[in-house]
C-alpha cells in the first residue's frame, strides 16, 4: 500500500458528519408543507432598495400560503425572513458554517446548521415548490444556476424560478438568450421557460401560487412554460 492510498484517520467520520446533516434536514424539513426557497446578497443593508423588496417579497409569498427558506444569514436572507415573519408563516434557515462566522438573524422560526454547502443545496431545492432569486453574488448564482440545470436535466421537479429586480437581472437574461441560445446553441429555446423575471412582489407570488394550484408539486419534465420574461427585462 502506497502513501498516498492510505487515508488519513478523520476521513471516513467525515462520511458520518455528511450523513446526520441530510438526515437532519431531511427530517426537519420534510413537515414543513409548501415553502419557496429565496436566495440573495447578505451585503444588503436594512433600508435599502433590494432589503426592501426581499421583505416585501416574502411577505407576499406567506400571504400565499408558503413558508419561506433562506441560507439564514443577514442582508437578504434577513429580510425574506423578516416577511415571512410578518405573515405569520414558518421562517427557515439553512445556516452554513463559513471561516468568516454567518450570524443567524433573528427572524428565523426554524433553523438548521450545516457544514457542507452541498447538503444545504440540496435542502433548498428538495423542499422548493418555487424558488426566488434576488440580486446577489457568487452564491446567489452557484444556487439559481444550480436550479435550472436540475430542471433543465430533469433532475429536479420542476417549479417557477423568478428573478426579482429586472434591472438587476437584465444582462445576464440578455446574454443568455444571445449568447447562449442565439450565438451558442448551448441551451434550447425550451430552457428559457423555466425562469421569469419581475419587479412586483405580488405577481412573483401569484406565479408561485397559480403554478402550484395547476400542477401541485411539479413534475419531472421540462415545464410548457411558467412564464415569459417580457421584452427589456
Amino acid at each position: 500500500m502506497t502513501e498516498y492510498s492510505k487515508l488519513p484517520a478523520e476521513e471516513p467520520w467525515r462520511i458520518f458528519r455528511i450523513m446526520a446533516e441530510f438526515v437532519e434536514g431531511f427530517e426537519e424539513l420534510a413537515h414543513v408543507g409548501p415553502a419557496v426557497s429565496i436566495f440573495g446578497s447578505a451585503r444588503e443593508e436594512p433600508g435599502s432598495k433590494y432589503y426592501d423588496l426581499a421583505v416585501q417579497t416574502a411577505y407576499e409569498v406567506g400571504k400565499a400560503g408558503f413558508s419561506v427558506i433562506t441560507g439564514g444569514g443577514g442582508g437578504i436572507m434577513e429580510a425574506a425572513n423578516k416577511g415571512a415573519r410578518k405573515a405569520g408563516v414558518k421562517s427557515i434557515g439553512l445556516n452554513i458554517e463559513l471561516p468568516q462566522e454567518q450570524l443567524p438573524n433573528k427572524y428565523q422560526t426554524m433553523s438548521l446548521h450545516f457544514r457542507y454547502f452541498f447538503c444545504r443545496k440540496v435542502m433548498f431545492l428538495k423542499y422548493a415548490h418555487g424558488f426566488i432569486a434576488m440580486p446577489g453574488g457568487f452564491g446567489t448564482m452557484d444556487e439559481y444556476f444550480e436550479a435550472l440545470v436540475l430542471i433543465q436535466t430533469l433532475k429536479q421537479a420542476y417549479f417557477p424560478v423568478i428573478c426579482m429586480g429586472s434591472e438587476f437581472w437584465g444582462g445576464l437574461i440578455d446574454w443568455i438568450k444571445t449568447v447562449m441560445l442565439d450565438h451558442g446553441n448551448y441551451i434550447d429555446p425550451e430552457d428559457l421557460n423555466v425562469f421569469a423575471v419581475s419587479d412586483d412582489p405580488k405577481e412573483a407570488a401569484r406565479i408561485i401560487k397559480d403554478f402550484h394550484q395547476s400542477n401541485g408539486r411539479g413534475g419531472i419534465q421540462q415545464p410548457p412554460g411558467i412564464r415569459q420574461p417580457t421584452d427589456g427585462q
